[in-house]
């Protein structure tokens, strides 16, 4: 995959996931702000890292040309040699090209993920090419600590080129080994091994692959033959002592790196005086083999090649598209999830709201009123998302809110409220109790329009009478100024008594008028039911003899209430 197409995943990544917060998933303010700063830093931090490594390979484009480089059409094995690569190229040559692969030599460990990027960006058709070589020169060496050292950094860097491909390519370890003798170096001798076929095989030349068995049988020159073959073995000796158990061995932190093709090569390789190898023979036979110095290139195992497992895998662009269909799978995985958990949670509070309306039976009414207009509310924002569209995280084919509008219209209309009661408290024989807020607007003093049916039910026992004043009082609850709240009072009581006399021609001398504001409660100010009762206009008939001479009339007298008629 590109780099280019990986930072376009990583920042479509970033879009579709802020999307889900603000879009789709159902949360606070301060946990969407807290995930989308989440979500940008760690973006950011791919990003960044993104662009370092391109950066990096873009110091490989400089250290190697387009011409070391195999074409983007090349047919053979792509073999990038770690490990021991000098003695197989040339000095100032990066690669070597055979009839069976391409060779690439790969000088430092931290240069192999960069080199595979780098093809993977600029020739990804030879990805599934793609060949690791742990080229091994035993005789080069002198220090084990120092070799074993050298393998595990390389061990570490083969197991991180999973990252770059997405999968480990194939991989092998092949030993350049001196002869036992400069007579048997007319041509190299090697020898292989592979997970479909495990046993020992010589590479022979003219003849193919043969079993090391067979290939002893056929000895022409008498013990050659057995002297390289026990040649062989000590090699294998040495592997099993001294190199597999680090490149097979698995740690903590270090992979183990299981190759698909072992060989060696008999060959006369350029030595140095106590290398590893001459250390394994003089502790074998005491005798320790001659230093070889010999100004050829080591031979490259094309005859080893064509038994390489062949895997085609997928290439980067396709990976590329699965990446992006993947990415754009799980949004909508994700945003359908929400949608139904938010359809869900929809439903949930309607069918709570119509459940609490349905238990209510409407006695008190208000209540049940409150219950209602939750009801209208919820019925008022369906009707508006069915005429402008539900918000989207309600939709992709989830949406459940049209359904609700039948049972909601349903419940709002099979009930009403019963017309407003006045509040009238009778406290004695001769005293009525109004309610203020039947009679006037908050803060008003002027009789509602429809207060007139109010009065004539509720005064229908008062009449003058002449020996009784009717006393007309005006009180409020505790809420706001004292001074305001006493002449509100009074007002409303000069209302009331405007009424009576206007109405039912009564003398202005059959009435006294009071306002007493907050200062005669009938209840506790603390609650709003308290405060109802306190805001009233009380009506009582008083006994007075001077009061209330209607023309032609006696005054009764307050004990009996009886009337006589002048002559």
């Amino acid at each position: 995959m590109r780099n280019a197409e990986r930072i376009g995943l990583t920042a479509t990544a970033a879009v579709l996931a802020l999307w889900l917060i603000f879009g789709f998933w159902p949360l606070a303010i301060g946990s969407r702000v807290a995930l989308s700063l989440l979500v940008m830093t760690v973006s950011g931090g791919l990003l960044w890292q993104q662009r370092r490594i391109a950066r990096r390979s873009t110091q490989i484009q400089k250290e190697m040309t387009d011409d070391e480089l195999p074409p983007e059409n090349y047919t053979g094995a792509v073999v990038l040699v770690c490990g021991d690569s000098a003695p197989l190229f040339a000095p100032a040559i990066r690669h070597r090209e055979s009839r069976q692969g391409w060779y690439l030599q790969v000088e430092r460990a931290e240069q192999l993920p960069l080199l595979i990027r780098y093809l993977s960006d600029t020739r990804q058709a030879l990805l599934p090419r793609l060949f690791l070589l742990l080229a091994i020169v035993p005789e080069q060496h002198t220090d084990s600590e120092a070799f074993a050292s050298q393998l595990r950094k390389w061990q570490r860097t083969i197991a991180q080129c999973r990252s770059v491909t997405g999968h480990l390519p194939p991989r092998g370890i092949i030993s350049w080994v001196s002869p036992p003798a400069p007579a048997f170096a007319t041509e190299p001798l090697w020898l292989s091994a592979t997970r479909q076929h495990p046993d020992l095989m010589i590479c022979h030349s003219g003849a193919g692959f043969l079993p090391l068995t067979q290939w002893c049988h056929e000895d022409t020159t008498g013990s050659a033959r057995l002297c390289q073959r026990l040649w062989l073995e000590s090699v294998l000796d040495w592997q099993h002592e001294t190199l597999y158990p680090i490149v097979t061995a698995r740690s903590r932190n270090l992979p183990a790196l299981e190759p698909c093709l072992h060989g060696i090569c008999l060959t006369p390789v350029n030595g140095v005086s106590g290398n590893l190898w001459q250390q394994h023979i003089t502790a074998c036979t005491t005798l320790p083999p001659p230093v070889t110095t010999t100004p050829e290139l080591l031979p490259l195992p094309d005859g080893l090649l064509a038994a390489l497992p062949r895997i085609r895998g997928i290439s980067p662009r396709m990976r590329f598209w699965r990446a992006a269909g993947g990415l754009v799978g799980l949004f909508l995985l994700l945003a359908m999830l929400a949608s139904w958990f938010n359809n869900q949670r929809l439903i949930r509070q309607v069918s709570d709201h119509l459940a609490l309306y349905h238990t209510l039976s409407g006695d008190p009414a208000a209540p049940k009123l409150r219950a209602q207009q939750r009801l209208r509310a919820d019925a008022a924002l369906l009707d508006g998302w069915q005429r402008r569209g539900e918000p989207l995280r309600y939709r992709l084919g989830l949406y459940q809110g049209g359904r609700l509008m039948l049972p909601l219209e349903t419940a709002i209309s099979d009930w009403a409220p019963s017309p407003p009661v006045i509040k009238q408290i009778i406290t004695g024989p001769q005293t009525i109790r109004l309610d203020s807020m039947s009679l006037f607007d908050s803060g008003q003093s002027a009789l509602k329009t429809d207060s007139t049916k109010i009065l004539i039910n509720s005064l229908v026992g008062i009449k003058a009478k002449p020996g009784w004043l009717i006393v007309v009082s005006g009180h409020t609850d505790n809420t706001g100024r004292a001074a305001l709240n006493q002449a509100l009072s009074l007002k409303r009581a000069e209302a009331v008594r405007n009424w009576m006399r206007d109405t039912g021609d009564v003398p202005e001398s059959c009435f006294a008028v009071q306002g007493y504001g907050a200062d005669r409660p009938i209840a506790t100010n603390d609650t709003a039911a308290g405060r109802a009762l306190n805001r009233r206009v009380e009506i009582s008939l008083v006994p007075q003899a001077d009061a209330c001479q209607l023309p032609g009339i006696t005054p009764a007298s307050p004990e009996t209430g009886d009337v006589t008629t002048q002559q």
